[in-house]
């Protein structure tokens, strides 16, 4: 939908958009995924994005296409990108607070055998690849690698 393109422009969040347009953060997700908004809601969109609503309208007018085919290829790499490493932040925000709970946990009730290191190594080498995997350290899981796996097990040849 247009209201995704023209936040993402813009490089708003859902919440962002949602406080400069006074409409809730549920009714900017259930526009962007297609729904069609009210008029006072796309007065508001259209005002907040400087644009007429007749711009708005017109979109919505549309037969509803698939967000990833409204999307152009950058976009959507850059969105999958954007999450991926949201992903691998708030995984590291997890392990960061289990593991300090952990050795809280340890330190309280026997201090004589340290053994919250076993979690933290364990789950810290999965930290340490999602991080390798995300920020593409290692390119042993490519696109490309994607690709010929796909094809081999569809049977095609490249």
């Amino acid at each position: 939908m247009i209201v995704r393109k023209l936040r993402l422009q813009r490089g708003w969040s859902q919440d962002q958009l949602a406080q400069l347009s006074g409409l809730s953060i549920r009714t900017i997700q259930r526009i962007e995924r297609g729904q069609t908004p009210g008029l006072d809601s796309l007065k508001s969109l259209a005002a907040v994005f400087d644009v007429h609503v007749t711009e708005l309208q017109m979109e919505n007018d549309m037969t509803q296409v698939n967000q990833t085919t409204q999307l152009d290829e950058t976009e959507q790499k850059a969105i999958e990108y954007v999450r991926d490493i949201k992903g691998f932040y708030s995984h590291v925000i997890k392990y960061v607070v289990v593991i300090s709970i952990l050795f809280i946990i340890n330190f309280t009730t026997d201090r004589s055998y340290i053994w919250a290191w076993w979690p933290m190594l364990g789950w810290g080498i999965g930290v340490l690849s999602h991080g390798l995997n995300v920020f593409e350290v290692f390119h042993f899981f490519s696109p490309a690698w994607e690709k010929r796996q796909i094809e081999k097990r569809l049977g095609r040849k490249l």
